[in-house]
C-alpha cells in the first residue's frame, strides 16, 4: 500500500548547497522529473511555505539573442508529453501508419503512380539472376555493393507468398524491429526516438515499403544502440556487435559505415572499426564465392551524372528556369538526371565537397575532447547529412536513413540534434511531394516542381550545416568539471 509518506517527493535542492538544478543536473522539475510543484504536493511545498520549488529548480532560460533553434528548452518543450506516451500507444499508432503506407503501396497511384515497380519489376528481375548464380551484368541499374545481393534475395525465404508481397512483409518486419529497439532504448528515460520512426516514416507516404532502405537503416540504428551499450546492459561486447552490424551495412549500402564515426577512442573504436573491417571482408569474400561478378556495380556508379532531386540538380534548375542554362532532363541510369554543358563541372564539384565533408569529419575528431553517450549517435548523423547534401544523388529514400538516425540520436537526452530532428521532418514531407506527387512538374522544371526542390534542399542543407555546428560546439571545447548529475557522461576508454 502506498502512504502518503511514499508520494512525498524530495525537499528541493538548497541553493546554497553547489548542486546544479539545470536541465543536465538530473533535478530538473518539469514534467520529466516526477517532483511536482504544483499545490499539495509535499510538506513545505505549498503556500505560505517560503519555498517555491518551481523557482527553485526552474533551468537558466535561453538566451534571446541566438536562433530559438539552438535552443534545448525550445525543443524539449516540442516533445514534452510526446514520449511519455505508453506502449500501446506506440503500437497503436504504428498499426494505423503502416496500414495507411499499406493502402498507398497497394494502389499506387498517387502522383505519377508506380512506386511499386521498383520492387515487383527491377527487384524481382534482379533476383532471378542471383538464382543463376550471378550478379546482375551491364545493368546500368545495379550500382548496389554486393552485400545488397542478400537483401533482393532474402523475399526467398518465404515461398508461400509471391516476390512482392514477401519484400513488403519483411520490410515491415525490419520496421517494426527499428521501432522496438528504439522503445526499448526510450524506455529508462524520456526521450522521444520511436516517436519520431514512427510518425515520421509515413511522411513518406508508400515510399519506404518499396525500398529496400528500411532494412539498411535497421542494420544502422541496430549498430549504434550497441556501440552506446556499453553503459548499459552489453559492457563488453557493444563495441564488436556495433561493428559487425555497421560492417554488414557497409556491403549493403556503403552509408552505414558512417555510423563508426563518432565512437570514442581507445578500446571501442579499435573493437567496432576491427570488427566492421573483418566482417566486411568475410562477407564479401563469401558472396565473390558463390556469386560471380560481385564488383560490377562499380563501374555503373562511377557512371553516374547529376540527379534532378540533388542539390546540384537543384542549382542547374534554376539556371535553366532563369534561362541561362539549355540543359535538359533524361532518364539514365535508373533515374532522371540533367544532361547539358557544366553538367561534369557539376558533378566534380559534388564529388569535391564530399572529399571535403570527409576531410571535416577526420578534422573534427581529431579536434574533439569530450564524448557523451550521445556523441556517436550526433556524429553518426551529422555525418551521413554531410554525405547527403554533397551527393550527386538524393533519392526520396535518403530520407529513411536521416529519419533512423535522427531517431536514435533522441533516444539520449544528451544529444544536440533535437533541432535537426524537427527540421528532418518537413524535409521528409517535401520529399514525397517531390516523388511521387509532383514528380511530372520536377521533371519538366515547372515553377512549383523547382519550388519544391529548392525548399526541401534549402531545409535539408540547413538540417546539414546545423548538425555539423552542433557537433563541433559541443564536443571541441574543454570538458566541464565534474558535477552532479544522474546522466555519466561516456569516458574516453583510453587503456
Amino acid at each position: 500500500m502506498t502512504t502518503h509518506r511514499d508520494r512525498t517527493p524530495p525537499p528541493p535542492p538548497d541553493p546554497e548547497s553547489g548542486l546544479d538544478a539545470g536541465p543536465e543536473s538530473g533535478l530538473d522539475a518539469g514534467p520529466e522529473s516526477g517532483l511536482d510543484a504544483g499545490p499539495g504536493s509535499g510538506p513545505g511545498s505549498g503556500p505560505g511555505s517560503g519555498t517555491d520549488v518551481r523557482a527553485t529548480c526552474a533551468p537558466t532560460p535561453p538566451s534571446l539573442t541566438g536562433s530559438p533553434f539552438d535552443s534545448d528548452t525550445f525543443t524539449s518543450a516540442s516533445f514534452v508529453n510526446v514520449g511519455r506516451g505508453p506502449a500501446l500507444a506506440l503500437t497503436v499508432v504504428w498499426t494505423l501508419t503502416r496500414a495507411g503506407m499499406l493502402l498507398l503501396l497497394a494502389r499506387d497511384s498517387l502522383g505519377v503512380g508506380g512506386v511499386g515497380r521498383e520492387v515487383y519489376v527491377l527487384y524481382q528481375h534482379w533476383y532471378r539472376q542471383f538464382g543463376h548464380g550471378t550478379f546482375p551484368v551491364n545493368d546500368v541499374t545495379w550500382q548496389y555493393p554486393p552485400g545488397a545481393g542478400l537483401v533482393i534475395m532474402s523475399p526467398g525465404l518465404l515461398p508461400w507468398l509471391t516476390y512482392f508481397q514477401a519484400f513488403v512483409a519483411l520490410t515491415l518486419l525490419a520496421d517494426a524491429a527499428v521501432t522496438l529497439a528504439l522503445a526499448r532504448a526510450d524506455s529508462s528515460r524520456v526521450t522521444h526516438g520511436a516517436w519520431i520512426w514512427v510518425c515520421g516514416l509515413p511522411l513518406l507516404l508508400h515510399i519506404p515499403l518499396a525500398r529496400y532502405d528500411v532494412q539498411v537503416t535497421a542494420l544502422a540504428v541496430l549498430a549504434l544502440l550497441a556501440l552506446t551499450s556499453r553503459t548499459r546492459a552489453v559492457p563488453r561486447l557493444g563495441g564488436v556487435l556495433g561493428g559487425v552490424l555497421a560492417g554488414i551495412g557497409a556491403l549493403v549500402k556503403v552509408w552505414p559505415a558512417l555510423t563508426l564515426i563518432g565512437t570514442p577512442r581507445g578500446r571501442t573504436t579499435r573493437e567496432a572499426w576491427t570488427s566492421a573491417a573483418a566482417t566486411a571482408a568475410v562477407l564479401l569474400a563469401t558472396l565473390a564465392l558463390f556469386f560471380s561478378h560481385s564488383l560490377g556495380f562499380l563501374r555503373q556508379q562511377g557512371s553516374r551524372g547529376v540527379q534532378i532531386e540533388s542539390v546540384g540538380g537543384t542549382a542547374l534548375a534554376l539556371a535553366q528556369t532563369a534561362g541561362v542554362w539549355p540543359g535538359t532532363a533524361q532518364y539514365r541510369y535508373g533515374a532522371f538526371e540533367y544532361v547539358g554543358p557544366y553538367v561534369s563541372t557539376v558533378g566534380r564539384l559534388a564529388l569535391l565537397l564530399t572529399v571535403l565533408a570527409f576531410v571535416w569529419l577526420l578534422v573534427w575528431r581529431l579536434r574533439a575532447r569530450t564524448w557523451t553517450e550521445a556523441t556517436p549517435l550526433d556524429a553518426a548523423l551529422a555525418a551521413v547529412l554531410l554525405f547527403t547534401v554533397t551527393s550527386r544523388v538524393i533519392s526520396p529514400q535518403y530520407l529513411i536513413w536521416l529519419l533512423g538516425l535522427a531517431a536514435v540520436c533522441l533516444t539520449s537526452r544528451r544529444t544536440v540534434m533535437r533541432p535537426v530532428a524537427l527540421l528532418l521532418l518537413p524535409t521528409a514531407g517535401l520529399s514525397s511531394l517531390a516523388y511521387p506527387v509532383l514528380y511530372d512538374d520536377v521533371v519538366a522544371g515547372s515553377f512549383q516542381g523547382v519550388a519544391v526542390m529548392v525548399v526541401r534542399n534549402g531545409l535539408l542543407l540547413a538540417c546539414a550545416l546545423l548538425a555539423a555546428r552542433r557537433l563541433w560546439a559541443s564536443t571541441t571545447r574543454a570538458a566541464p568539471p565534474p558535477r552532479t548529475s544522474h546522466t555519466p557522461a561516456y569516458p574516453q576508454d583510453h587503456e
